[in-house]
């Protein structure tokens, strides 16, 4: 169910994505409110990590989930009737708003649904899905623009949150928290966060090498259209070619993280995912032609993937349920502020070097990344494997059984390895 509803709301947001693009050029024909509206897509998420992450911990995940396909709903059915381009772009920011919590609590809740041996292929699957939503709903969006105008997609995808919503509602709110967490007031509350974002070794290895990833991902991203028209002199088609590669590689890659990081520790996937990125970046950069670098961004498109499901996979080991969805909203807004930071340098660098010199020095921000990740994760895979040598729980001499319900945990074996950890 959160796999079908993860779907709907994901093909429908990047769906109207196009539509509101559209919506707001058509009516101003200015660059700097179509930058508005992307800016109004991912400042909530800054917010939210900023002043609201521990609500993801206090309140019903599965009631924050529905309530943000309600209020998506609400936004897309008032859009049809905005007669400006401030309005739109004020309902594109509370859309945002309603997203910011939605993604982060569907990765917070998902530990909870499944036992961890099976929890980087349901990362897997999760990733691989928003990835192909992310690719197929610009598509469907544009061809359906092109034909009835933006209203037609902002009504199908108001209709998508309905089906998300009520998907999630046959969810059983205990599946997705195992309980909320108890509050010691809002401020205590958010610096619980930081601080577990600062002193958890998973947490910190994301913080510090996904923020230094995404200033590279921001310079490949603001370069990628003057690489092919400029460089490449591949015109409108090969831009379009790279964004495809690029979608294309982001699927396969996390679509095989999962198995892969059943075989192979954490540590090795993660920066190995974050190299894959570099060489694929570095040899797109120095490539003869459009095509030769289409399939260099498959490449670095797939390490992206993965890294991006080992991402998830550290967060939700390395958090506990009652603070993990602040945890993720902390993460999530830090590489927002980085993404959007790169951007701005990006454009900078673009102008002065050329998108080659970007996407090379972007290669070797993603090197560096991969260095750190190796570092970092090297304690964590120790840690993991110092606990597997354990003896089973309650063997350990001087510790008599309890029931496991007493203290709050159910009688599923994940739940039992969790305790004793």
């Amino acid at each position: 169910m959160l796999f079908l509803a993860t779907f709907g709301s994901g093909l429908g947001t990047w769906l109207a994505f196009v539509a509101l693009t559209v919506d707001v050029y058509d009516r101003t024909h200015s660059g700097p409110w179509v930058s508005a509206l992307l800016i109004a897509d991912f400042l909530p998420m800054i917010a939210i990590g900023l002043l609201f992450g521990p609500l993801l911990d206090r309140l019903s995940r599965r009631g924050l989930l529905v309530a943000a396909d309600l209020a998506r709903f609400g936004v897309f059915c008032t859009l049809p009737f905005a007669t400006s381009a401030g309005q739109i772009v004020a309902l594109a920011a509370a859309a945002g708003f309603a997203t910011g919590f939605f993604r982060p609590a569907v990765y917070a809740g998902l530990p909870n649904l499944v036992a961890d041996a099976d929890l980087p292929r349901a990362n897997s699957l999760l990733q691989t899905i928003e990835n192909v939503t992310t690719t197929a709903g610009p598509l469907v969006g544009g061809i359906l623009v092109a034909a009835s105008g933006p209203h037609a997609a902002y009504w199908l995808n108001a209709a998508t949150f309905v089906v998300s919503a009520l998907l999630l509602l046959r969810i059983p709110g205990r599946l997705l928290q195992a309980r909320a967490a108890r509050s010691e007031g809002h401020l205590r509350d958010l610096r619980a966060g930081f601080a577990l974002v600062r002193r958890a070794r998973p947490l910190l290895t994301v913080l510090v090498v996904w923020n230094v990833a995404m200033l590279a991902n921001a310079g490949v991203n603001v370069a990628e259209v003057v690489l092919a028209k400029v460089s490449f002199h591949a015109g409108d088609f090969g831009f379009g070619l790279l964004v495809a590669a690029a979608g294309l590689g982001l699927a396969g890659g996390s679509l095989a993280a999962g198995p892969l990081l059943e075989r192979r520790p954490t540590r090795e996937v993660y920066g190995g995912s974050l190299a894959v990125m570099a060489v694929g970046t570095a040899l797109a950069a120095v490539s003869p032609d459009v095509w030769v670098a289409a399939a260099c961004v498959v490449l670095s498109g797939a390490g992206n993937g993965s890294t991006v499901v080992c991402n998830a996979l550290l967060v939700q080991r390395g958090a506990p349920d009652e603070l993990r969805g602040r945890a993720f909203t902390v993460l999530m807004s830090s590489t927002a502020v980085s993404l959007g930071a790169g951007m701005v340098a990006a454009g900078v660098v673009t102008n002065a070097l050329g998108a080659r010199w970007v996407w090379g020095i972007a290669a070797a921000i993603l090197a560096v990344a991969a260095t750190l990740g190796l570092a970092l994760a090297r304690g964590i895979e120790l840690a993991r494997e110092r606990a597997e040598e354990l003896p089973p729980w309650p063997a350990r001499p001087g510790l008599e059984a309890i029931p496991l319900e007493s203290a709050g945990w159910s009688r599923r074996p994940d739940m039992a390895v969790k305790l004793q950890r």
